[in-house]
């Protein structure tokens, strides 16, 4: 069996691996089932200046996101499907011998600059639109601070794995798909693993939670789902954004619970414990374990993919490489990777939406609290000034989480089907008060 015949028969089982896995460990039908007879209606809990702002932001973001978005993926298929890309690298990695290495670092490095300073100004506008309506709290400087860590650590771990598969390429011309994807799956795990210790600190700062009443049912709430958490942090949130958030992280003896500020100075104790048993039911549910499984199964296919791409066309006489082991290719392999990852965009939001789903209904079971739930979901919506009504075509394809009302719907049909407990009436202020 040639060793391209071999790549193909192992994406094939590989693929039929990531599908399996999707429709066993991904709880589809959560997002639908969790609504039951509850049909959302975003009307019934916020006013209508409040679902206008949210479309009018939105509006005001989808311009500058989309463009970005778009400007990034053209000029990046541009450099790496065009001899453009090789041109670049050659150039840029001469002065320092020309070498291959070079050419994959500081040509690689030079690409990804070239793309991050065109969309710049789109990220700025952004972010102007955002600090205008109160979202953002950070200063210019503090923005490009964090722009430049942003750049800093995903360059650096494209360009770490890039690196060492043309090197394994260079080695093994005709097999490096075999490591190349046993390496790809390892990276995704061992990223997983690390995000928290490594990338979380660089972005923000994390000081213990006070003792007290709040602390205490926290961490009552996590025993009470089998949660073995460390501690219980505060994020300074406050200094980036006016967002209210809450997250699990960590593994084993790093497990912690984080809060960010804002919550705590915005919400009550009820809805802070709402959206931390939200994330508990992340970890409950084993989400990042199946996240990690899913990611590593993709990673896999997308290497195979690649080699079976670079095996059939005729890159030598297309761009003028030798194939993946030519230091030049680095741009090819960014283009490749840029594409499949805006192609998978929609799966890879759907199976979030219904994991996001499901920890909703975790939330619920474990609080028993439909009320706090809900309000809690109100606020969030309120105060990051969400659009409750989405597009539907960019809510299919990016949207992460179910919409605001579905999860006030899930609210109310939690009540509706347990019993013994208030199903949520109306929370919009003006018909709250048509009720009364």
């Amino acid at each position: 069996m040639t060793p391209r015949a071999a790549a193909i028969v192992v994406l094939v089982l590989v693929v039929s691996a990531l599908v399996v896995a999707l429709g066993l460990l991904v709880p589809w039908g959560t997002a639908r089932d969790a609504t039951g007879s509850v049909t959302p209606d975003a009307s019934i809990d916020f006013t209508t200046a409040e679902i206008a702002l949210g479309d009018r932001l939105s509006r005001l973001l989808v311009v500058p996101g989309l463009t970005s978005l778009g400007l990034s993926l053209g000029l990046t298929m541009l450099l790496g499907f065009t001899p453009i890309g090789v041109k670049v690298v050659e150039a840029v990695a001469r002065p320092l011998g020309g070498g291959w290495f070079w050419q994959a670092t500081v040509g690689g490095l030079t690409l990804l600059l070239i793309v991050r300073l065109a969309t710049l100004p789109f990220g700025a506008w952004a972010e102007s639109v955002r600090r205008t309506n109160g979202l953002s709290t950070r200063s210019w400087p503090s923005w490009g601070v964090d722009v430049l860590k942003g750049f800093g650590l995903s360059a650096a771990l494209t360009l770490v794995a890039l690196t060492v598969l043309i090197a394994v390429a260079r080695r093994w011309p005709d097999w490096w798909w075999v490591a190349g994807a046993l390496g790809a799956a390892a990276l995704v795990v061992v990223a997983s693993f690390a995000y928290p210790l490594v990338v979380e600190p660089v972005f923000n700062k994390f000081t213990p939670m006070a003792d007290g009443e709040l602390r205490s049912s926290l961490l009552a709430l996590a025993e009470q789902d089998g949660v073995a958490v460390d501690d219980v942090l505060v994020a300074d949130a406050s200094r980036r954004t006016s967002t209210l958030n809450a997250y699990v992280s960590g593994f084993g003896n790093t497990r912690r619970i984080v809060v960010y500020d804002t919550l705590l100075k915005q919400a009550p104790d009820a809805e802070v414990e709402a959206v931390v048993a939200h994330e508990l039911g992340h970890v409950s549910d084993r989400d990042v374990v199946v996240g990690t499984a899913l990611g590593a199964l993709g990673a896999m296919a997308l290497v195979l993919l690649l080699y079976v791409v670079t095996a059939t066309l005729p890159l030598d006489r297309w761009l003028g490489l030798s194939g993946v082991g030519d230091g030049r290719s680095i741009a090819f392999l960014l283009a490749f990777i840029a594409v499949a990852s805006f192609l998978s965009t929609p799966v890879q939001s759907a199976v979030s939406r219904e994991i996001e789903a499901r920890a909703d209904v975790h939330a619920l079971d474990l609080t028993e609290d439909p009320q706090a739930f809900a309000e809690m979901q109100r606020r969030l919506a309120t105060v990051s000034k969400s659009d409750v009504t989405p597009n539907r075509v960019l809510y299919q394809w990016f949207g992460t989480h179910p919409t605001a009302a579905a999860r006030l719907a899930t609210a109310r049909a939690w009540a509706l089907v347990h019993g013994g407990v208030d199903v949520p009436g109306p929370l919009a202020p003006a018909a709250a008060d048509e009720g009364g």
